[in-house]
C-alpha cells in the first residue's frame, strides 16, 4: 500500500510537470536551462526505472544502490535553481517560464524522493529491517543551523 502511494503521488507530480511543459513551450525560450532540466529528467527517470526494476525483481541492491544516490537529485535541483534565479535576474522577460520550470525542477526532485521512499519500503520488505542511517541528502538551500 506504502508503494502505491507513493507511486500515485509520483503520477500526481508527473502532470504537474506536463502540464507546466504546455505553458513554457509557449513562453519566451530558455533553452539553456531546459537541457539542464532534461538531464536531471534523465537522472529521475533512470533512478525510477531502476527501483521499479528493483521492485520486480526483488533486488535489494538496486533499491539501496537508488537510496544511497538521492543526494545526486538534490544537488542537480540546488544547481538548478541557482541558475534559474541568476536568469531571472538577468533577463526579467524570462520570469514565468523560468518560474514554471522551477517547479518542473521540484516536481522531478520529489518524484527522485518518492523512488528513494519506494527503495527503502523494497529494503524492508526484502530483508525485514529497516534502513536506519540517514538518508544521503544535499542540502545546499536549507538555512544554516545556528
Amino acid at each position: 500500500m506504502k508503494i502505491s502511494s507513493n507511486l500515485e503521488r509520483i503520477g500526481d507530480l508527473a502532470k504537474n510537470i506536463a502540464k507546466r511543459a504546455a505553458v513554457i513551450v509557449e513562453a519566451e525560450p530558455v533553452t539553456p536551462l531546459t537541457s539542464s532540466i532534461e538531464r536531471m529528467g534523465d537522472l529521475v527517470t533512470a533512478r525510477l526505472k531502476t527501483v521499479l526494476d528493483a521492485l520486480a525483481s526483488r533486488e535489494v541492491e538496486a533499491a539501496i544502490s537508488v537510496w544511497m544516490n538521492d543526494h545526486e537529485i538534490d544537488e542537480h535541483y540546488d544547481t538548478i535553481f541557482r541558475e534559474l534565479l541568476t536568469y531571472m535576474m538577468g533577463d526579467p522577460r524570462t520570469i514565468a517560464a523560468c518560474a514554471h520550470l522551477l517547479f518542473v525542477a521540484k516536481n522531478l526532485e520529489r518524484i527522485g524522493d518518492h523512488a528513494t521512499n519506494i527503495a527503502e519500503i523494497l529494503h524492508y520488505e526484502i530483508t525485514g529491517v529497516e534502513l536506519t542511517d540517514e538518508r544521503p541528502k544535499s542540502d545546499a538551500l536549507a538555512p544554516a543551523e545556528a
